[in-house]
């Protein structure tokens, strides 16, 4: 089948493009451009009705929650929420339970995916057996099994020296390891950021130098054993001017930040919101403006919606006795979009942290618009306002920061490997 999507705004990071155009869909990839597109023969035509045609969005952090947890979410309800949100491709972390730490648990969710025809999952297997940071996983097997990257999710290793054996590990074979930077003693028992406010408030505080001095001990140990390291979800400018300093040594590491830390802070939090329970917890505004910064400077590669669904009564309880955690896949183009704005960054530019840059990271063909490529794409309006609402959520997770906000950026249409997987 060939499918045309005709008048439409075509922004296509990867290229810089930003202009009126055509698609031609067959195959499932993108097959013409512009002219030659409009005037090929074409079996079902989609109007785009003027809005943006983009690449599909690529998150970097999606908790779909199967198996295990399937009363706060199930893998069904997230991948509707994906394709609602504009995201078509998804990794998802192996803190599940049980963890992905066996070939077998990363087929069936492989499996259960692709039979839902939504989203394409690529699956982040755990770096240790059962993410205890003791033993190593076999990761050579799960790879096999369709893991891209291996990790500990919020899991900190606490023996420097397997994580050190893991790391060497990795570099062996060129798997990517995702780690997020926390050391577990400093953060241990802390709920929020470790400022005026929590101490205000009563909370036990996390200070940024657990993340930074976690952060040291992670680029130290990258810089000896030559393994490819992505950083997850920094949260502080200390580890920013970390980061900033390794590129420029010239070390080859990637980092994501969430797109609650770059327009929350830990005032937020006010009188103990339990939406704004997260980790990593939410942190001063000096620390939002320096990552904000950092996104648009390149210094962070690019943003993830950190999806993080909460049953109801994981949230109703007492801030530091609440579930951490946010729904996400449905905001992130919103968020981006308004960050883009703030930033008074171009269409392209903005819609790069979220599509060709994380494709680069994972290691995949989507991401961009040119013949040849898989026709993962989204169809939205950038000004079209939306009330963020529980009822409005298709996740089974409601709980956001952003409840009642109204945010600029709405889908209209969402397609993987040129089916029309959404449209409104």
């Amino acid at each position: 089948m060939r499918l045309r999507i005709s008048n439409c705004r075509i922004v296509d990071p990867a290229s810089g493009r930003d202009a009126p155009g055509a698609v031609l869909i067959e195959n499932g990839r993108i097959a013409a451009l512009d002219a030659e597109a409009a005037d090929a023969r074409a079996d079902e035509t989609l109007n785009g009705g003027g809005r943006v045609l983009a690449p599909g969005l690529i998150d970097l952090s999606a908790r779909l929650r199967e198996p295990g947890y399937e009363y706060k979410a199930t893998l069904e309800s997230e991948m509707d929420a994906a394709v609602a949100g504009g995201v078509t491709s998804l990794a998802c972390p192996p803190d599940t339970d049980p963890p992905l730490d066996e070939p077998g648990l990363v087929d069936m969710l492989r499996r259960r995916a692709k039979a839902l025809e939504r989203a394409r999952l690529y699956p982040v297997g755990a770096l240790t057996v059962k993410l205890q940071g003791e033993s190593l996983t076999e990761m050579a097997e799960l790879a096999e099994a369709g893991c891209v990257a291996f990790s500990q999710a919020n899991v900190a290793i606490r023996d420097l020296q397997v994580l050190w054996r893991a790391l060497q590990y990795a570099a062996t074979f060129g798997f990517p390891v995702w780690l997020r930077a926390e050391d577990p003693w400093l953060a241990r028992g802390g709920v929020a950021h470790d400022g005026a406010i929590a101490t205000r408030l009563g909370l036990a505080g996390i200070p940024s130098s657990a993340e930074t001095i976690a952060l040291a001990s992670l680029l130290q140990l990258t810089r000896e054993t030559g393994a490819r390291l992505h950083l997850c979800r920094i949260s502080t400018a200390g580890a920013v001017a970390q980061v900033r300093a390794a590129k420029a040594e010239g070390l080859a590491i990637t980092c994501d930040v969430s797109a609650n830390q770059i327009h929350l802070s830990d005032a937020n939090i006010g009188y103990f919101d339990s939406q704004c329970r997260l980790e990593p917890p939410l942190r001063a505004g000096s620390d939002r403006d320096a990552l904000s910064l950092a996104l648009a400077e390149g210094v962070i590669d690019c943003l993830c919606s950190d999806h993080t669904p909460v049953d109801a009564d994981g949230k109703q309880m007492p801030f530091a006795e609440s579930e951490p955690g946010a729904t996400g896949l449905e905001l992130l183009l919103p968020l981006a979009l308004r960050w883009g704005r703030e930033r008074g960054l171009d269409l392209a530019r903005t819609l790069a942290r979220i599509t060709s840059e994380p494709a680069k990271i994972l290691g995949v063909e989507s991401g961009r618009i040119a013949p040849g490529a898989p026709a993962d794409l989204v169809l939205f309006d950038p000004d079209e306002q939306v009330v963020i609402s529980a009822e409005r959520l298709k996740s089974q997770g409601k709980n956001t920061p952003f409840l009642g906000e109204e945010l600029a950026g709405r889908v209209h249409a969402t397609l993987v490997a040129g089916r029309i997987v959404y449209r409104t």
